[in-house]
């Protein structure tokens, strides 16, 4: 029976064909072996050992390839770890282009971490002018990083501009798509070589396991970066895969309530007068939102961020007064969460770099869930009140 529909919410149920072949089983089992047999001497079968790879992992990978549109994929054990494999793939004292808006973590990785272990240089730039990245070009430039939405100013960036651009330097184009998924956004389509997702977020959905993935859109590069993976070892374990993979049976109809959701809070707020800016590429009144309703063509994700009256005290006050949102780090489960940038997912990005941002102490970040609609803006209105 063929499997190859177009629509999302099917694709999310059957995607990458993971019904277990042996059994039958709807849902593959759980591999946990660190090693297989081999047929016979000098004739190793598909599996050899899971750190190179693994039935329930690669049950995953094919998957979210299939999802995001490309060829191969590659499951780790953290979101970081997804970006870091990238990173791997560059030779020592490579430059980068990132945005200047980006997370926190992927920030210390480039301007800490590997600048100091492979001498890797990072410029910073605004992406919302392509040119300015043609300008940050230099004759090293291997790989152009970025995100959109970002993290957690939610600014959209032209995808199809910038993989462009990056072509051109003889770089490679790679999109943290974690906020859009592949519901709204497939970057491989729009040209990028990689795209990234932290699964811990809305691919997993439940707030209980960590994870990354990476999907290229070439072979070739997918056997560099399956070399760079088997070594360095970075990988998702069977159980976390598992997990994942059942998450991603629910990702189109979770996303659905989400953004729906997430619309309703952000025009909520925008008529709220304590509130001084609410930012969601849903509403005109983002400055991307036309580039969003092109880009992302089935809803803008579920993350709403404002900035309220008030210093950090005031900040305090509202989100220990909040019942459904939780205070806590993290984003994408089906649970409202809510976050302080400046002190939580931010903390370590430098003060100055933060003012350049508009990355404020009065931004509040929402991670808006699935609980229903007029339980969450009757728990916004009380906290505000």
């Amino acid at each position: 029976m063929s499997r190859n529909s177009d629509n999302k919410e099917t694709q999310c149920i059957h995607a990458g064909n993971t019904v277990d072949k042996a059994t039958g089983a709807v849902m593959p089992p759980i591999h946990p072996s660190s090693t297989f047999e081999n047929p016979e001497f000098g004739k190793p079968g598909e599996y050899i050992y899971s750190r190179g790879g693994n039935p329930t992992r690669a049950a995953l990978e094919r998957c979210a390839a299939e999802l995001e549109g490309g060829v191969r994929g590659f499951a780790y054990g953290s979101g970081m770890a997804a970006v870091a494999a990238v990173v791997d793939l560059l030779p020592a004292n490579a430059h980068v282009i990132v945005p200047k808006e980006v997370y926190g973590g992927t920030f210390r990785l480039l301007d800490d971490v590997r600048a100091r272990s492979a001498g890797i240089q990072t410029s910073f730039v605004d992406f919302s002018d392509p040119a300015n990245v043609v300008a940050a070009g230099r004759d090293n430039t291997a790989l152009v990083w970025f995100e959109s939405p970002t993290n957690p100013l939610l600014s959209v960036y032209d995808i199809a501009a910038v993989a462009g651009i990056a072509h051109d330097m003889g770089a490679l184009a790679a999109v943290d798509n974690t906020f859009a998924t592949p519901i709204n956004q497939r970057p491989l389509e729009l040209g990028c070589d990689i795209v990234m997702h932290s699964t811990t977020k809305y691919m997993g959905g439940h707030s209980d396991v960590i994870g990354g993935l990476n999907i290229v859109a070439d072979e070739s590069l997918g056997e560099k970066l399956a070399a760079v993976s088997a070594v360095t070892g970075g990988i998702a374990g069977p159980f976390d895969a598992y997990l994942t993979l059942r998450g991603i049976k629910t990702l189109a109809l979770r996303m659905e309530r989400h953004q729906r959701n997430a619309l309703a809070v952000a025009e909520w707020l925008e008529q709220q007068p304590r509130v001084q800016r609410v930012i969601y590429p849903g509403l005109a009144s983002h400055p991307q939102h036309e580039l969003a309703r092109r880009q992302m063509d089935s809803g803008f994700g579920a993350v709403v961020s404002f900035e309220i009256d008030g210093d950090r005290a005031a900040v305090a006050t509202f989100m220990n007064k909040l019942g459904y949102f939780a205070i806590a780090e993290g984003l994408g489960g089906v649970e409202s969460l809510v976050g302080h940038p400046y002190t939580m997912s931010h903390s370590r990005v430098p003060d100055e770099r933060k003012a350049e941002l508009g990355l404020t102490d009065n931004l509040i970040r929402l991670s808006v869930g699935i609980e229903h609609v007029d339980d969450l803006l009757a728990d916004l209105d009380q906290a505000l009140s």
